[in-house]
């Protein structure tokens, strides 16, 4: 039988604390009552001893990793109609956490309604699981408790959670297209390279052929994939691999973020998707009574671009010192001059280059290598990955000076602090952001098929060319 902690005030007023054993909290609070006293607050009694399980004794399922987040989406959203009906709240949270599947949601749900039993505010117990409950979900929880509208702030994060997820997944299901198209692309040219090809090569070395120049390319190219295919995995791994590390640094993380939304076509995608996502998180923060600081703060952290950030910390410090937003947040979007984004556009001009010089590195010293065809691979590569390097960090250059908030932006929201209307004006710039990266995907997705269809035709057609002027010329000898 469950211990309950109390404290009550007697008949002249006096406070009293005691405990009391009871089947359930009700009971408890009939038998205080029966006693002469008048319960202020009752909590079961935290044990000192507690199983593997948990403090409650119940079991909990094997999680990794977070919540997804369509489940906490579906989770904010039901305990906010069960709020707007009058159900206590932790009488809610058991509802809700019976009905999870076991993971790491419902494991979370358990320790929330355990702290809630032991005199733990939601928001304070919710604090307590950060992989489930991010610091603006706790943040928005905690000022609806303080301004006593809970299920009005579960209302609005649960419509913020909601249209997160739609937009994120948007852009997922518009990539799915073009991935599988390029995939298929891939996988066709790679059975050209490594069973058409080769057999065209042997058939000119027993005719003892003078391969024109596209020809030797083609099976360079051929004797590349089919003797260095692991390459071809192992450098974008390998790529990958060296640009998380070199995030893993400050300067490293800044230099690709700036890098990265303003890499043409993709970043400009990137950059809109990042300021639908900050301005609605802090309109809602807003809106929900978070202080501005607390909000600006926590829509910094939830940005994930180190450019974003370094621009939200500094106006934080200018709001410290009395500015509105607006005027910082005009001033201190400038992207800025960074050598570490420099040296990322750089590489990314220059990767083609590279691939040339590794092909013409591995037809060295083959029978391919009749003393012209890998010079002028050699020679093409390295013109490449020099003028490909340095035209790429000249576009980066010719960035330095553009912003990552545009004016529509700033003025909404002057407009927003002049009027007290701070928080729908971030709304209708997040809802217009929202629009144009549901456009700009849908636009590239249309793209991708004409773009995709003319590069499997140059492809082919460079193949087959390559394959038949062999062919004609031999034809033209035997008549």
């Amino acid at each position: 039988m469950p211990i309950y902690q109390f404290e009550a005030m007697d008949a002249t007023g006096q406070e009293i604390r005691d405990e009391i054993d009871a089947a359930n909290e009700e009971e408890a609070q009939t038998t205080i009552r029966q006693m002469g006293y008048f319960v202020t607050k009752i909590s079961v009694k935290k044990q000192a001893a507690a199983g593997p399980a948990g403090k409650s004794g119940r079991k909990r399922g094997f999680a990794i990793g977070g919540a997804k987040t369509k489940h906490i989406c579906a989770f904010t959203r039901q305990l906010s109609i069960l709020q707007d009906a009058g159900l206590p709240i932790l009488r809610s949270l058991k509802i809700l956490e019976n009905n999870q599947k076991p993971g790491k949601l419902k494991n979370a749900l358990m320790d929330v309604c355990e702290e809630i039993e032991g005199g733990a505010t939601l928001s304070e117990a919710m604090s307590k699981s950060p992989k489930v409950f991010s610091r603006l979900y706790v943040n928005m929880i905690k000022a609806g408790e303080a301004g006593g509208a809970l299920e009005t702030i579960l209302q609005r994060l649960a419509d913020f959670l909601e249209r997160a997820e739609s937009l994120k997944r948007k852009v997922k299901g518009a990539l799915i297209y073009p991935v599988i198209v390029v995939l298929v692309a891939t996988l066709i040219l790679t059975f050209i390279m490594l069973f058409i090809v080769p057999t065209f090569e042997t058939m000119f070395e027993e005719f003892g052929l003078t391969l024109p120049a596209p020809t030797l390319l083609l099976i360079a190219m051929s004797n590349y994939i089919s003797g260095y295919w692991f390459l071809l995995i192992a450098m974008p791994i390998c790529l990958l691999i060296t640009v998380k590390l070199m995030r893993k640094f400050r300067h490293g993380r800044m230099g690709f973020d700036m890098f990265i939304i303003k890499v043409p076509i993709f970043g400009s995608l990137i950059e809109k998707n990042i300021l639908a996502r900050t301005t609605r998180t802090l309109g809602t923060l807003i809106a929900s009574g978070v202080p501005i600081l607390e909000a600006i703060n926590i829509t910094r952290e939830t940005s994930g671009n180190a450019m974003f950030e370094r621009m939200f910390t500094r106006v934080n410090d200018s709001i410290r010192e009395g500015e509105v937003i607006s005027k910082p947040l005009a001033e201190f979007s400038v992207l800025g001059f960074h050598p570490m984004a420099l040296v990322f556009w750089a590489l990314f001009g220059s990767f083609p280059g590279w691939v040339l010089m590794s092909i013409a590195l591995t037809a060295k010293g083959t029978k391919l290598d009749d003393g012209t065809m890998v010079e002028t691979l050699t020679m093409m590569g390295t013109y490449a990955v020099i003028g490909g390097g340095v035209l790429a960090a000249l576009w980066g250059f010719t960035k330095v000076k553009s912003r990552v908030v545009d004016d529509l932006v700033v003025n909404m929201v002057d407009v927003g602090e002049e009027t007290g209307e701070l928080d729908t004006m971030l709304y209708k710039v997040a809802d217009t952001y929202d629009e144009e990266v549901r456009t700009m995907t849908d636009g590239l997705t249309a793209l991708m098929e004409p773009l995709m269809i003319v590069f499997l035709g140059l492809a082919v057609g460079f193949i087959v060319i390559s394959l038949f002027m062999p062919l004609v010329e031999l034809i033209t000898g035997l008549t």
